[in-house]
Protein backbone atom coordinates (compact mmCIF):
# COMPACT_ATOMS: atom_id res chain seq x y z
CA UNK A 1 0.00 0.00 0.00
CA UNK A 2 2.89 2.36 0.75
CA UNK A 3 4.17 1.99 -2.81
CA UNK A 4 0.87 3.49 -4.04
CA UNK A 5 1.77 6.77 -2.33
CA UNK A 6 3.32 8.90 -5.03
CA UNK A 7 5.54 11.96 -4.56
CA UNK A 8 2.97 14.23 -6.28
CA UNK A 9 0.31 12.95 -3.87
CA UNK A 10 2.48 14.06 -0.95
CA UNK A 11 3.64 17.29 -2.61
CA UNK A 12 0.07 18.52 -3.08
CA UNK A 13 -0.43 18.16 0.67
CA UNK A 14 2.43 20.51 1.52
CA UNK A 15 1.30 24.07 2.20
CA UNK A 16 3.11 27.32 2.77
CA UNK A 17 1.81 28.72 6.05
CA UNK A 18 3.57 31.46 8.03
CA UNK A 19 6.43 31.30 5.55
CA UNK A 20 7.08 27.61 6.26
CA UNK A 21 6.38 24.50 4.22
CA UNK A 22 4.10 22.34 6.39
CA UNK A 23 1.68 19.44 6.36
CA UNK A 24 -1.59 19.47 8.28
CA UNK A 25 -2.27 16.85 10.97
CA UNK A 26 -5.30 15.53 9.10
CA UNK A 27 -3.30 14.76 5.94
CA UNK A 28 -0.52 13.16 7.95
CA UNK A 29 -2.97 10.99 9.88
CA UNK A 30 -4.46 9.82 6.59
CA UNK A 31 -1.02 8.94 5.20
CA UNK A 32 -0.02 7.16 8.42
CA UNK A 33 -3.41 5.41 8.44
CA UNK A 34 -4.26 6.55 11.97
CA UNK A 35 -7.00 8.79 13.29
CA UNK A 36 -6.19 12.48 13.60
CA UNK A 37 -7.16 12.28 17.30
CA UNK A 38 -4.60 9.53 17.85
CA UNK A 39 -1.85 11.45 16.05
CA UNK A 40 -2.53 14.62 18.06
CA UNK A 41 -2.75 12.66 21.30
CA UNK A 42 0.69 11.15 20.68
CA UNK A 43 2.07 14.61 19.94
CA UNK A 44 0.60 16.04 23.16
CA UNK A 45 2.08 13.16 25.16
CA UNK A 46 5.50 13.97 23.69
CA UNK A 47 5.20 17.76 23.61
CA UNK A 48 8.90 18.26 24.42
CA UNK A 49 9.78 16.65 21.06
CA UNK A 50 7.78 19.23 19.10
CA UNK A 51 9.10 22.77 19.61
CA UNK A 52 7.45 25.63 17.73
CA UNK A 53 9.84 25.27 14.77
CA UNK A 54 8.64 21.65 14.32
CA UNK A 55 4.91 22.17 14.81
CA UNK A 56 2.34 24.90 15.44
CA UNK A 57 -1.41 25.20 15.69
CA UNK A 58 -3.23 27.10 12.97
CA UNK A 59 -5.24 30.18 13.77
CA UNK A 60 -8.94 30.34 12.95
CA UNK A 61 -8.18 32.55 9.94
CA UNK A 62 -5.51 30.13 8.66
CA UNK A 63 -7.92 27.21 9.07
CA UNK A 64 -10.61 29.08 7.12
CA UNK A 65 -8.15 29.83 4.31
CA UNK A 66 -7.16 26.17 4.20
CA UNK A 67 -10.82 25.09 4.01
CA UNK A 68 -11.38 27.63 1.22
CA UNK A 69 -8.47 26.50 -0.97
CA UNK A 70 -8.77 22.73 -0.40
CA UNK A 71 -11.98 20.90 -1.08
CA UNK A 72 -10.86 17.91 1.00
CA UNK A 73 -10.95 20.05 4.17
CA UNK A 74 -14.59 21.09 3.80
CA UNK A 75 -15.60 18.90 6.77
CA UNK A 76 -13.30 21.01 8.98
CA UNK A 77 -15.32 24.12 8.16
CA UNK A 78 -17.64 23.87 11.16
CA UNK A 79 -15.23 22.14 13.50
CA UNK A 80 -14.11 24.10 16.56
CA UNK A 81 -10.75 22.28 16.65
CA UNK A 82 -7.81 24.07 15.10
CA UNK A 83 -5.49 21.77 13.14
CA UNK A 84 -1.78 21.41 13.78
CA UNK A 85 0.81 22.03 11.07
CA UNK A 86 4.07 20.08 11.00
CA UNK A 87 7.30 21.19 9.34
CA UNK A 88 9.72 18.76 7.74
CA UNK A 89 11.42 18.24 11.11
CA UNK A 90 8.08 17.72 12.80
CA UNK A 91 7.23 15.00 10.30
CA UNK A 92 10.52 13.26 11.07
CA UNK A 93 9.74 13.45 14.78
CA UNK A 94 6.25 12.02 14.20
CA UNK A 95 7.79 8.77 13.01
CA UNK A 96 9.52 8.34 16.37
CA UNK A 97 6.36 9.18 18.31
CA UNK A 98 3.99 6.94 16.34
CA UNK A 99 6.45 4.01 16.52
CA UNK A 100 5.19 2.00 13.58
CA UNK A 101 6.95 0.64 10.53
CA UNK A 102 4.44 2.44 8.31
CA UNK A 103 5.10 5.76 10.07
CA UNK A 104 8.83 5.42 9.43
CA UNK A 105 8.36 4.53 5.75
CA UNK A 106 5.78 7.25 5.13
CA UNK A 107 7.96 9.83 6.92
CA UNK A 108 10.83 8.96 4.57
CA UNK A 109 8.55 9.55 1.56
CA UNK A 110 7.33 12.84 3.02
CA UNK A 111 10.83 14.09 3.81
CA UNK A 112 11.92 13.22 0.26
CA UNK A 113 8.99 15.30 -1.02
CA UNK A 114 10.07 18.24 1.18
CA UNK A 115 13.63 17.93 -0.16
CA UNK A 116 12.40 17.77 -3.76
CA UNK A 117 10.24 20.84 -3.18
CA UNK A 118 13.18 22.72 -1.62
CA UNK A 119 15.40 21.84 -4.62
CA UNK A 120 12.65 22.90 -7.02
CA UNK A 121 12.25 26.25 -5.25
CA UNK A 122 16.01 26.71 -5.16
CA UNK A 123 16.28 26.29 -8.94
CA UNK A 124 13.45 28.76 -9.50
CA UNK A 125 15.00 31.24 -7.08
CA UNK A 126 18.26 31.10 -9.06
CA UNK A 127 16.36 31.60 -12.33
CA UNK A 128 14.44 34.53 -10.83
CA UNK A 129 17.69 36.16 -9.73
CA UNK A 130 19.25 35.68 -13.18
CA UNK A 131 16.13 37.10 -14.84
CA UNK A 132 16.19 40.13 -12.55
CA UNK A 133 19.87 40.72 -13.37
CA UNK A 134 19.12 40.42 -17.09
CA UNK A 135 16.23 42.90 -16.77
CA UNK A 136 18.49 45.46 -15.11
CA UNK A 137 21.05 45.06 -17.92
CA UNK A 138 18.33 45.47 -20.55
CA UNK A 139 16.97 48.55 -18.76
CA UNK A 140 20.46 50.06 -18.72
CA UNK A 141 20.85 49.29 -22.43
CA UNK A 142 17.40 50.75 -23.13
CA UNK A 143 18.44 54.01 -21.48
CA UNK A 144 21.69 54.08 -23.48
CA UNK A 145 19.85 53.34 -26.75
CA UNK A 146 17.35 56.13 -26.01
CA UNK A 147 20.19 58.60 -25.50
CA UNK A 148 21.77 57.51 -28.81
CA UNK A 149 18.47 58.05 -30.65
CA UNK A 150 18.10 61.45 -29.00
CA UNK A 151 21.60 62.43 -30.16
CA UNK A 152 20.79 61.27 -33.72
CA UNK A 153 17.54 63.27 -33.69
CA UNK A 154 19.48 66.37 -32.58
CA UNK A 155 21.90 65.87 -35.46
CA UNK A 156 19.01 65.54 -37.93
CA UNK A 157 17.53 68.96 -37.03
CA UNK A 158 18.64 71.51 -39.62
CA UNK A 159 20.45 74.54 -38.21
CA UNK A 160 18.30 77.66 -37.80
CA UNK A 161 20.44 80.22 -39.71
CA UNK A 162 18.45 83.28 -40.84
CA UNK A 163 21.10 84.22 -43.43
CA UNK A 164 21.34 81.16 -45.54
CA UNK A 165 24.72 81.28 -47.04
CA UNK A 166 25.46 79.60 -50.30
CA UNK A 167 28.30 77.23 -50.51
CA UNK A 168 31.10 78.04 -52.90
CA UNK A 169 33.07 81.14 -54.10
CA UNK A 170 31.11 84.40 -54.29
CA UNK A 171 32.20 87.78 -55.69
CA UNK A 172 30.01 89.99 -53.55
Amino acid sequence: MISSISPPMIEQRIFLIRGQKVMVDRDLAELYEVETKYLNRQVKRNKDRFPSEFMFQLTLKEKQELVTICHRFRTMKHSSALPFAFTEHGVAMLATVLRSERAVKISIHIIKAFIKLREFLSVHKELAQKLKKLESVVERHDAQIKSIFEAIRQLMIPPLDPLKRKIGFHTD
